[in-house]
């Protein structure tokens, strides 16, 4: 009985041990299979008796210690030699597995791929039509590119060599999972025609995978490249997948080609990447990397989208000469150096979507070309990126790229506009009925849910719709711009407060539309062409067109031509700057019509209809002054001369008769509206109808508005006066 007791105790003893040493010790060396030594027995062994894998046979060196350095070089120079024999058998290609093996010394690939011609047509018969095919179609790409690197890339010593004539091809699939070269890996000018796996690979002491070429998708995710690893000249047929890798030493993809997607998402740079050259045909994904030190991708070009969000850049990163066709996703990046754009090409398409993009321009900086860099940089919502919009143009501020901060300056009042134009439409979260939510795009259960969320607890911002359990995302995405939450009001103040919404949506509305909120002269210099021409029309109309009976006061032919042919010159400059420089010139037009057109007509038709009965019907209402004639800046002159008579003597009418008196009218028009003309021409100051002075005083009111914006447009777009305004 007590040598029953006593082997219970010595068992639960045991037990004890073993759970304590687990506890300490989780991730010990048991829990790993062990690895076994390769010899020439054991690899003659596995050569006779590949496995079969997916359709085709493996020669199984997984969970092997295989030792090439050079104190074991016979046992290296056989184990290159024999399984070089055997993957370049006839018949059904023979794949390689060396995953969760470890190889000490120096792997070098190409001994045990088979041999093939980089120039000529022969190529060896063993190979398939369709291994044919890839071969021929990378052929003529791999000849330039050799030939280019050794003009122009790489180092006077490096150019002396003579380039391959032969490349090494793997017909089989390649598997390095979790494999670890401890010593050097040269896997250079080589096509592996079937796929490769190297997840989780590990090279600490580098590798060199210059001019390779994967015609199959392949993989290095989560693998670690302990120094250098160079990707020179390859090209990626198939999707390529580095996401999760640790890039400790340099990286290198000089003039590599991407011909479908390539992932990077989530991996560390810890040393200079270099990606110049870079041809990538697929989308680009970078997401959440990490670049320790310089980044290169100048003379890139992106045929897709381009993902670098929550993308940390700790140094400068530079895409310079970096051809864009499909926009770039820089959304919560960090840009702890300096970004470099400069001289790079954004089709049409492109641009620079930089929402929660962290930027601090007191340390860190933006660069590009100058009127291009701040067309490009896009955030779509003003929420949550004030800062952000006020840094850049903080940044082009202190670079001295006027038109940049201004664009960018812009672009933030137009987010504000939609902004106050969604606040006096939208739907209130908080005040709307179970029809209103329905109305706008809610199902029914959806706005019962509303309803209860807000019962208990009020919506701070629409993007609190998405906790409501009954709310999708796809629903969301349709109401977003027609809801908003705001806390409930009295009628009265909601009426406020709504009115005072509207007049500063109004007013910045037509800011936007009549000088892109100051940033733009020649958008209000063709805004005021139009409107001298038109009110010169008005006026030459007004004076020159009395009546037809009993006795016609009427402008003969030729001066009807002039006049029409000068308005109409003026109009096209105008109609031309307008249509230029005004993102929506139709409704910058629209605007300008409403705010110019509808007044002066209307006292026009009513002037019509009661005719015109006074004295002096024969004299004309604009009279000048006749002692000197000078170009003039009239900025505080008033439309109408004084009733002192002494002024009276000075003021004469205009001439009818003269040849080239119809250019008093756009004269006046360049007095009344812009201050500035060649003569003082003024109304008279009696027997003149209350409708010509009213159209006129109409004119020199809008004339005050206008010199007051056209100041402030030239105060924002002249570079020295807007560095004296915003740094003095």
């Amino acid at each position: 009985m007590k040598k029953g007791i006593t082997s219970v105790f010595i068992l639960r003893l045991i037990l004890l041990t073993l759970c304590f040493s687990c506890f300490l010790f989780p991730t010990s060396a048991v829990a790993q299979p062990s690895l076994t030594p390769l010899t020439l027995e054991r690899l003659q062994d596995r050569l006779r008796s590949p496995i079969p894998s997916e359709g085709t046979r493996i020669l199984d060196l997984r969970r092997m210690v295989i030792d090439l350095r050079p104190e074991n070089a016979v046992f290296r120079d056989q184990f290159y030699s024999l399984v070089q024999a055997q993957l370049q058998r006839p018949g059904l290609p023979l794949g390689l597995d060396l995953s969760y093996s470890q190889i000490e010394g120096d792997f070098v690939i190409s001994k045990l791929g088979l041999r093939a011609p980089l120039y000529g047509n022969a190529l060896s018969p063993i190979f398939t039509p369709a291994e044919k095919t890839q071969l021929q179609r990378d052929r003529r790409r791999l000849s330039r590119l050799s030939t280019l690197s050794q003009s122009l890339l790489l180092t006077p010593k490096e150019s002396l060599q003579v380039p391959p004539a032969q490349i090494s091809v793997f017909r089989g699939p390649i598997k390095l999972v979790q494999s670890r070269l401890t010593g050097f890996a040269d896997f250079t000018n080589t096509f592996f025609l079937n796929r490769m796996e190297a997840q989780g690979i590990q090279l600490p002491a580098g590798a060199d995978w210059s001019q390779v070429r994967f015609s199959l998708p392949v993989s290095f995710a989560s693998g670690n490249f302990g120094r250098e690893a160079q990707f020179r000249n390859s090209i990626f047929f198939g999707k390529a997948e580095f996401s999760q890798v640790q890039f400790r030493g340099e990286v290198n993809f000089q003039s590599s080609e991407f011909l479908t997607t390539a992932n990077f998402n989530r991996s560390v740079f810890y040393q200079p990447a270099n990606f110049t050259r870079v041809q990538w045909h697929g989308n680009v994904d970078f997401a959440q990397t990490r670049w320790r030190e310089q980044t290169l991708f100048s003379k890139d070009k992106f045929n897709q989208s381009l993902f670098l969000t929550d993308a940390t850049f700790e140094k400068a990163a530079f895409f310079r000469e970096v051809q864009f066709n499909r926009p770039v996703n820089l959304r919560g990046a960090s840009i702890l150096d300096r970004a470099d754009f400069s001289y790079s090409n954004f089709s049409k398409s492109a641009y620079l979507n930089v929402p929660g993009l962290r930027f601090d321009s007191d340390k860190a900086k933006i660069l590009g070309d100058p009127g291009q860099i701040g067309r490009v940089l896009s955030v779509p919502t003003l929420q949550s990126n004030e800062n952000l919009l006020r840094e850049l143009v903080r940044n082009f501020r202190r670079l001295e790229q006027i038109s940049d901060a201004n664009q960018i300056d812009y672009a933030t009042q137009v987010l504000r506009s939609r902004q106050l134009r969604q606040r006096l439409l939208g739907t209130n979260l908080n005040t709307a009925t179970l029809i209103d939510l329905t109305n706008i795009g809610f199902r029914k259960n959806q706005a019962t849910a509303i309803l209860d969320r807000r019962a208990t607890q009020l919506f701070r911002n629409p993007s609190e719709l998405l906790s409501v359990n009954e709310v999708d995302l796809a629903t969301y995405i349709n109401v977003r711009d027609r809801v908003i939450a705001a806390e409930p009001l009295s009628p009265l103040l909601t009426f406020a407060n709504r009115l005072a919404i509207a007049f500063n949506w109004l007013s910045l509305t037509l800011l936007l539309l009549l000088c892109r909120d100051g940033t733009s002269f020649w958008l209000i210099f063709g805004v005021g062409l139009v409107t001298v021409a038109y009110f010169s029309l008005l006026f030459w109309f007004l004076d020159r067109w009395r009546r037809r009976f009993p006795k016609p006061i009427l402008p003969g032919w030729e001066e009807f031509f002039c006049v029409l042919a000068l308005a109409t010159l003026l109009n096209l400059g105008g109609l031309t700057a307008i249509f230029r420089t005004a993102d929506r010139p139709w409704m910058t037009l629209s605007c300008w019509a409403i705010v110019t057109l509808p007044t002066p007509l209307f006292l026009l038709i009513l002037l019509l209809r009661q005719g015109r009965y006074h004295s002096l019907m024969e004299t004309s209402y604009f009279v000048e002054e006749g002692t000197l004639r000078q170009l003039r800046v009239l900025i505080g002159r008033l439309p109408i001369i004084p009733r002192e008579q002494l002024f009276r003597d000075r003021y004469l009418p205009i001439l009818w008769n003269s040849r080239w008196n119809w250019l008093n009218y756009f004269d006046f028009s360049f007095n009344n509206f812009l201050r500035f003309g060649f003569n003082d021409i003024r109304l008279r100051d009696e027997y003149l109808p209350g409708l010509v002075t009213a159209i006129v005083w109409y004119q020199w009111s809008l004339g005050t508005l206008y010199i007051a914006l056209l100041l402030w447009t030239l105060s924002r777009t002249i570079p020295g006066l807007n560095l004296l305004i915003y740094f003095k």
